[in-house]
This record gives structure tokens, C-alpha cells and sequence, in this order.
């Protein structure tokens, strides 16, 4: 766990949950982040497996969203679950990926994490708007290995 202290320490970490929070503010869709230093397997893979060991999949309209970043790898994926998948057209998280590899590639991963948190809630908010509970389903805690 410390390798990824580099790449997000706890005080950043701090900010991202506040993203985090104001993002699934607009949207009944759940947002996490995770963080590993690297991976022998295939990242897609990789990053499913970690949406489902995060149970992801048990928000009521299935609109979970992962930000999975391997961070050695240089990798990172988003991946949001069926009932965003069945509503949205294939390319749906691309405007959010490349929001975050425009800060990554400049060495900004803090900021890059939080553009792409704030656009994938913007994005969620056009089909999964705020349902007046905005019941917080799954924590806002950054997750690593």
C-alpha cells in the first residue's frame, strides 16, 4: 500500500473523497476510486475483478462506476455497471478518460482523479439524476492495494 502514497498521498486522498461526495450530490450513481501499484493480469480483467470484490454491482439501478488505476502499469480504466452500460452509448466514458490522461500525462494524478470524478458525475447525472434520497449506497473511500 505505500507504493501508492506516491501517486495519491492521504491529504490528496482527502480531496478526492470531497470530489467524490460532490459528484454522486447531482446523481443517484455510486462513484469509488482504487489504487494498486501494479498487476499480473490482464488490467481489464483486473479492474472487473476489484468492481466486483467492491461490490459495486449492489447499488438498486445498477450505476456503480469504478476508477481503477494500475499505477506502475500506467493503466487505468472506468468501468460502470449494467444499468449504466444498457442505457449509454459504447463510448460514454470517453470525454471522462480523456479528461484524466490530459492531467496524468502531465504528472497530475490528483487532478486528473478529480476531473474525471466530477465529469463521470456530470455524465451520470443525464441518466441516473438525483432521486431526492441521494442515499450514499457504497463509500467514498479510495480503495488500494
Amino acid at each position: 500500500m505505500p507504493e501508492t502514497l506516491e501517486f495519491l498521498t492521504y491529504k490528496d486522498e482527502e480531496e478526492v473523497i470531497t470530489a467524490i461526495q460532490e459528484a454522486e450530490s447531482n446523481t443517484s450513481g455510486e462513484i469509488r476510486v482504487h489504487l494498486e501499484k501494479r498487476s499480473e493480469k490482464d488490467h481489464f480483467a483486473r479492474a472487473k475483478e476489484v468492481f466486483d470484490e467492491l461490490g459495486m454491482h449492489q447499488t438498486d439501478l445498477r450505476n456503480g462506476v469504478l476508477i481503477y488505476v494500475a499505477i506502475e502499469d500506467h493503466v487505468f480504466y472506468i468501468i460502470g455497471d449494467k444499468g449504466i452500460n444498457d442505457l449509454v452509448e459504447d463510448d460514454f466514458w470517453d470525454c471522462t478518460r480523456d479528461t484524466m490522461l490530459t492531467h496524468f500525462k502531465s504528472g497530475r494524478f490528483k487532478e486528473g482523479l478529480i476531473a474525471g470524478i466530477l465529469k463521470a458525475g456530470e455524465r451520470l447525472k443525464e441518466f441516473f439524476p438525483d432521486n431526492g434520497k441521494n442515499e450514499n449506497e457504497l463509500c467514498d473511500t479510495v480503495s488500494r492495494s
